[in-house]
């Protein structure tokens, strides 16, 4: 990112200094083949940053300028528990299909913390095949749960934010009821 920052402040000063030069020479005189030949090697020079420049933002950005790059397109994007019992079923599945015109490579799926556990292909997804990034949350602790999965792979969007969400509520304290037992009596037969 600096060396972003600093390009693109090379780049304004360049330009400010042959604009200026410009001016004061159109102003006074006219350049001589020579300097003409030097104003035109500065210019070509603030024109390759400024490409370069554009080419390093646009990777920054993760935007690849392949055409043809995987798609990946998401069943859902967020997974709703809604309200269930600690210590419950905690697992679900986002299914996903590749709609690009190459080989889809996943190559990292994390979690926003250590509660939730995400499983993912490690094998290369052709175009047109689906598979599915599994989920397992650690049910055991009570209360909301609003968090994020993020897939990074070779797709043209990356990364890609899945969401779980829900209630964990606590588990119903029931209990067998007890038999009244009373020592001094005996039992009745009838």
């Amino acid at each position: 990112m600096k060396n972003l920052i600093l390009s693109l402040a090379a780049l304004i000063l360049i330009s400010f200094s042959v604009n200026a030069q410009v001016s004061s020479s159109q102003t006074q005189k006219k350049p001589t083949a020579e300097e003409q030949r030097q104003l035109d090697e500065r210019q070509k020079q603030a024109q390759k940053q400024k490409q370069v420049q554009s080419q390093s933002t646009s990777q920054s950005k993760g935007q690849p300028d392949n055409p043809n790059a995987p798609v990946v397109e998401f069943k859902k994007l967020v997974h709703d528990y809604g309200e269930m019992e600690q210590h419950g079923d905690g697992k679900c599945e986002f299914k996903f299909t590749n709609t690009g015109q190459e080989p889809l490579i996943l190559s990292n799926v994390r979690s926003s913390c250590g509660c939730t556990v995400p499983e993912w292909p490690r094998q290369p997804i052709l175009p047109g095949q689906s598979d599915v990034i599994k989920v397992k949350y650690d049910t055991k602790r009570i209360g909301m749960i609003n968090k994020s999965v993020h897939v990074y792979s070779n797709a043209k969007v990356s990364p890609i934010s899945l969401k779980i969400k829900g209630k964990i509520n606590a588990k119903s304290q029931s209990k067998m009821p007890e038999k009244n037992l009373d020592n001094a009596t005996s039992p009745v037969n009838k």
